[in-house]
C-alpha cells in the first residue's frame, strides 16, 4: 500500500539537523533585521536611552504568562483534535506539536505541521484540514469579539487612538460574521476544485466549531483553553512593556494594537511569524499612542519569550513527534 502524503512528512521536516539550523538562522536574521529596521525609523539614540535602565524584574513575570498561554493552547488543541471521534492524542504529543508549531522549525507554519500530524494519526486529509482551520477559527472566535469590545470602549470614551484602527474592528467583525454565516447557507456551492475548495474547507471548519458547541464540556475546555492562550500571550506583551515603558499600558488600547499587529495568527505564519510580527507590532503599538522606542524593545523582549525560549521544549519534544510519525495513535471510542 502506498504511503499517505502525511506519512514521512514529519520526519522530512524535523529529522535533518542542518535543516533545523538553517531555519533557525533564517528566522533569527528576519527577526533581528525587522527590529533593527524599526529601531532605525525611531532613532537608535532614543531606543538606547530606554534600554539603559529597564525594569528587568518584569521579564520573568512575562515568561510565566507565556507558559500559561502555551498550556491553554495545548488544552484547546487536544479538544479540537478529539472532537467528533477524532484522534485521541496524548498530552506529551500535543504539547510537542504546540511548541514546535509555534516555533521556527516548519517553514510552512505550525498549521502545516498540525495537518500532517492529524493525518498520521489516522484522520483523512480533508478532515485534518478542517480541524486545523477550525483551530484557527476558534482562535479568532475568541479574540475578535474581545477586540471589538475594546475598540467600541475606546470610541465611546473618546480615546486618542487612531479611529481608523478602532472603527475597522467595530465594522469589520460584525460584517465578517454576517458574511461567514451567509456563506454557510450556500456552502455546497463552493464544493468544487481550485480556489472554491479553500472556501469550502474554511466553511466546513466553521461548521465544525458549531458542532463542537453542541458538546458543552468539550466546548468549554476548547474555548477556555484558547481564552487562556490569548490572555497569557497578551499578558506577556503587557509585562514586557512594563520593563521599558514608564506608564502602565492601558488594557483596551493594548488589545486593539495586539490584534492589529497579528493580521494572521502566529501559528499560520511561516517560521512562527519571524520578521513579520517584529515589523508590524511596534507600529501597531504606536498607533494606540504607546511610544515607539519602548515598543520596539518590548516587542523584542516579548518575541524572545514567546518565540525563542520555547525552542528549548520544542527541541525536547521532537522525539515525541518522531514517535508519532512511526505509529498511529489511539482513536477514542467514546467522547465526553
Amino acid at each position: 500500500m502506498a504511503k499517505r502524503d502525511g506519512d514521512g512528512w514529519l520526519a522530512r521536516q524535523l529529522g535533518k539537523p542542518y535543516r533545523l539550523v538553517g531555519l533557525v538562522l533564517a528566522a533569527a536574521i528576519l527577526s533581528t533585521g525587522a527590529l533593527v529596521g524599526v529601531a532605525a525609523s525611531v532613532g537608535f539614540t532614543e531606543v538606547w536611552h530606554k534600554l539603559v535602565f529597564p525594569n528587568w524584574y518584569w521579564l520573568p513575570i512575562a515568561v510565566g504568562g507565556e507558559l500559561v498561554a502555551y498550556i491553554g493552547y495545548t488544552i484547546a488543541y487536544r479538544e479540537v483534535a478529539r472532537a467528533e471521534r477524532g484522534p485521541e492524542l496524548d498530552v506529551p504529543s500535543v504539547a510537542a506539536l504546540v511548541t514546535t508549531g509555534f516555533g521556527v522549525f516548519v517553514q510552512g507554519g505550525g498549521f502545516a505541521l498540525d495537518r500532517a500530524a492529524l493525518e498520521r494519526a489516522g484522520m483523512p486529509e480533508r478532515q485534518a484540514r478542517e480541524r486545523v482551520l477550525g483551530l484557527g477559527a476558534l482562535e479568532y472566535a475568541v479574540l475578535a469579539p474581545a477586540t471589538l469590545a475594546a475598540a467600541a470602549y475606546l470610541i465611546a470614551g473618546g480615546d486618542s487612538v487612531d479611529p481608523s484602527i478602532t472603527w475597522s474592528w467595530v465594522i469589520g467583525v460584525p460584517a465578517g460574521t454576517v458574511l461567514a454565516l451567509t456563506a454557510l447557507r450556500y456552502k455546497d456551492a463552493f464544493k468544487k476544485k481550485r480556489w472554491r475548495m479553500h472556501v469550502y474547507a474554511s466553511l466546513s471548519a466553521i461548521e465544525l466549531l458549531f458542532r463542537l458547541l453542541r458538546r458543552p464540556l468539550c466546548a468549554v475546555f476548547a474555548l477556555a483553553g484558547i481564552a487562556v492562550y490569548w490572555i497569557g500571550d497578551i499578558f506577556c506583551l503587557w509585562t514586557a512593556l512594563h520593563a521599558f515603558y514608564a506608564h502602565t499600558p492601558p488594557v483596551a488600547p493594548l488589545l486593539v494594537a495586539y490584534s492589529t499587529g497579528y493580521a494572521l495568527t502566529r501559528r499560520a505564519l511561516p517560521l512562527g511569524g519571524a520578521g513579520v510580527v517584529e515589523a508590524l507590532l511596534p507600529f501597531a503599538l504606536g498607533w494606540v499612542a504607546i511610544q515607539r522606542a519602548p515598543a520596539v524593545l518590548a516587542v523584542g523582549a516579548y518575541r524572545i519569550i514567546n518565540l525563542w525560549l520555547p525552542m528549548i521544549p520544542a527541541l525536547a519534544g521532537i522525539p515525541a513527534l518522531r514517535r508519532l510519525e512511526r505509529r498511529r495513535v489511539r482513536v477514542a471510542v467514546s467522547r465526553r
